[in-house]
């Protein structure tokens, strides 16, 4: 299957038109007419990733692998030493990065790994509860088999939660809840948000986005006639 056939049924299933200005997302590596022998899907790139998958290859991942101009092609930094890599393999790379965001990841986050109800504004998902924080805390926690979160409380009672996976912090001046749930939230972010009544639940950036493999491995059953295969990239981050 050429490399052009699957992008555009990956336009179809999420725009890549509706990406941010700022981000890559589309073909980060690979010509359009390539032949693609496998469909790999993964959160990003890395160094085990690439270590497993074939010659020959699509690598379809959240995160693009270049976010900005390249000037030197050396192999001691992340994106030039991975783009050898699979120069080497003849691997493609296909990034659905904040188009994906707005038309499934969050989505598919809120609903079906925390089963709340509730709609999607683009980057942001609503979604009314009735929970005491500590309860909602410990709600999320076992949804997510995570054993434990950082958290900002600002009040006891949470009527509305907003949801964004990866990093949302950049939204807090459009958040109309009690409690907003997102990751890599950093101290003044916190100072900021508690000051503003907003309580915090920092859901991590890899753990709230790795779901994107499942979502997108649904989403293209029946309709790719080559293999795909489900893999992750590992979190950086370890809690010794």
């Amino acid at each position: 299957m050429k490399l052009q056939t699957i992008y555009d049924i990956l336009n179809e299933i999420s725009p890549f038109s509706l990406q941010e200005e700022w981000d890559n997302s589309g073909v980060n590596v690979g010509d359009f007419e390539s032949e693609i022998s496998k469909i790999y899907i993964s959160l990003d790139l890395d160094e085990r990733v690439l270590d497993e998958v074939d010659e020959n290859s699509l690598i379809i991942t959240h995160h693009p692998l270049i976010f900005r101009a390249i000037k030197k092609v050396i192999p001691n930094r992340f994106s030039t030493k991975l783009l050898i890599k699979m120069i080497q393999k003849n691997i493609s790379h296909i990034a659905m990065h904040t188009n994906f965001d707005k038309t499934h990841l969050n989505e598919y986050f809120a609903k079906r790994v925390l089963g709340f109800c509730g709609e999607s504004e683009e980057f942001i998902f609503y979604a009314d509860v009735d929970m005491n924080f500590l309860e909602l805390v410990e709600y999320v926690k076992k949804r997510m088999n995570l054993e434990n979160l950082r958290v900002v409380k600002a009040k006891e009672k949470i009527k509305k939660i907003a949801i964004t996976t990866g990093a949302g912090m950049s939204l807090l001046d459009m958040i109309k809840a009690d409690c907003f749930l997102t990751g890599d939230i950093k101290y003044h972010e916190a100072m900021d948000a508690k000051i503003r009544g907003i309580n915090l639940i920092d859901i991590t950036h890899y753990h709230s986005e790795k779901y994107f493999v499942d979502c997108l491995y649904e989403i293209l059953d029946n309709k790719i006639d080559i293999e795909v295969i489900k893999t992750n990239s590992d979190d950086p981050f370890n809690l010794i």
